[in-house]
């Protein structure tokens, strides 16, 4: 199998349960709730395009292109890891659009084979092969959620319809909100804000890599 992939980039992580952590982001083009483009903004599924920040569309991002192989794919991944630091600390982000479009076992083979911890961020939507490290899920309004268990649970706050209480009860570590970004950014965070202070089970987490202004 060959690999459409947007962009590939050592940052840390910005947002979620491990974010600060120094890693591999590698974002697969593609996705299967829109097409990404801004003529499709009114036209995804449950209305996640209307708020979507992540451009996944194309191959020509920092990084990207088309790998003909899981060996070329995890070798470019490794190669963006800086030598100097210990392999026993290496993360790969696998994230998307959504990467379990083209995420599977062989890549996931080569990446632990080079040393990597493999985490994803998926939408939830298809299930996660078990052979990954670290799942997130991020769950999109309108969508059925197959995914039901993993480490975090990263809901964008608010989505009518999918509110927090919800996904309570599912099987993860980690129940983190994130105040979805743009116009009304202010108003979500406190919103989130106060939720987070009434539900303790639930985690407030803001985008750190935004405010850093790194990738």
């Amino acid at each position: 199998m060959s690999y459409a992939v947007k962009e590939l980039f050592y940052t840390l992580q910005g947002e979620g349960a491990q974010a600060g952590r120094a890693a591999v982001f590698l974002r697969f083009a593609g996705c299967n709730l829109w097409s990404g483009l801004e003529r499709d903004r009114e036209r995804g599924t449950g209305g996640c395009s209307r708020w979507c920040d992540t451009q996944f569309v194309g191959t020509n991002g920092p990084g990207g292109g088309r790998f003909a192989s899981a060996s070329i794919l995890a070798d470019a991944v490794a190669s963006a890891w800086p030598r100097e630091r210990p392999k026993a600390q290496s993360m790969v982000v696998c994230t998307g659009g959504e990467p379990l479009l083209q995420l599977d076992v062989p890549l996931l083979d080569a990446l632990h084979a080079r040393g990597f911890q493999v985490a994803v961020e998926t939408n939830g939507t298809r299930p996660v092969p078990s052979e990954v490290d670290w799942i997130c899920v991020s769950p999109k309004a309108g969508t059925e959620l197959v995914q039901r268990t993993g480490n975090e649970l990263k809901l964008v706050f608010p989505q009518l319809g999918f509110e927090p209480e919800r996904f309570e009860a599912l099987g993860f570590s980690h129940f983190i909100l994130q105040p979805m970004d743009g116009p009304d950014r202010v108003r979500n965070t406190q919103v989130a804000l106060e939720y987070c202070l009434e539900h303790p089970q639930w985690r407030l987490g803001l985008q750190m890599h935004k405010v850093l202004g790194i990738p």
